[in-house]
């Protein structure tokens, strides 16, 4: 494997991105978030190393043009885990229920958010947005979809791995209320505007989560509803239960996204090798 592109710790405590330069021209970004309690590098080395598709191949195998990133968490004091410190990318109270004691998630939430969107505009200066592709495994995924919802643009895709998606029921319930909202003396009612009233509902309310400014009218233009998404879980995952995944799956595409969702039968809590490499692989190919 390639080494990982040198960078200062600056003055914080928490290690710099681990980052593989890509080995053919500068074409793709991939940005990609490890869970509770791990870290960028042993994340992306063990992504990068054991995550083989069908053929052999590995990602970067599949993808030289790419430039994989791998940032690390904060150190917070887990609410899980008995006030622990672990690396999180927000603290929560719950894994069998994401949704207990919501508020503690709010300030990591914040903080994680900003680090991740700043990241992604780096690479936007390098490659176009198009060609940007975000995840993450379990809570890596959890924040990159709040990211995700709360972006002003799309990107190429997004690819997610045994997660979730935080204040799920809090976006289930906005797209009811578009349905409730409904104009019983305007049966002709624009769908599209109907969409784009949504759209602003969601991104709104995810801006407001992560305490970012509000942009303007969000629209399928001006918004990430137009990224494909990746969704996939283990049938038999202990940790986080695959119908949070559905969940989310079902969530997104009430908000009008368009998500593939994949189970992987007898699949704990990690990516199934090589299944799930390869519908990764394919979904990026065909997608971004």
């Amino acid at each position: 494997m390639p080494g990982p592109h040198p960078s200062s710790h600056g003055a914080s405590d928490k290690p710099p991105p681990f980052t593989i330069q890509p080995t053919a021209p500068h074409t793709h970004s991939f940005l990609l978030l490890h869970g509770l309690g791990s870290n960028g590098e042993k994340f992306g080395r063990e992504l990068l190393e054991t995550g083989v598709c069908s053929n052999g191949k590995s990602l970067m195998d599949e993808f030289p043009g790419a430039r994989f990133i791998f940032p690390t968490a904060k150190r917070r004091r887990s609410s899980a885990w008995r006030r622990a410190k672990l690396t999180q990318w927000f603290d929560i109270a719950s894994l069998d229920d994401p949704s207990h004691r919501s508020d503690t998630q709010l300030e990591g939430l914040a903080e994680s958010s900003r680090e991740i969107l700043g990241l992604i505009n780096q690479e936007s200066r390098e490659v176009p947005r198009g060609n940007i592709i975000l995840g993450g495994l379990s809570q890596g995924c959890a924040i990159s979809l709040c990211c995700l919802l709360a972006m002003d643009c799309p990107i190429g895709g997004f690819i997610g791995m045994s997660g979730w998606l935080p204040f799920q029921k809090d976006i289930k319930n906005l797209t009811k209320d578009d349905e409730e909202e409904f104009d019983g003396e305007n049966p002709f009612a624009s769908s599209e505007q109907d969409t784009q009233d949504l759209v602003a509902k969601v991104v709104s309310f995810a801006r407001d989560l992560l305490d970012l400014d509000e942009p303007g009218q969000a629209t399928k233009v001006n918004s990430a509803i137009a990224t494909p998404i990746f969704l996939g879980h283990g049938n038999v995952d202990d940790k986080i239960k695959p119908s949070l995944g559905e969940d989310a799956c079902e969530t997104l595409r009430a908000v009008g996204f368009d998500v593939l969702w994949r189970t992987y039968k007898d699949q704990g809590h990690w990516y199934k090798i090589p299944d799930e490499i390869d519908d990764l692989a394919a979904f990026i190919r065909e997608k971004a």
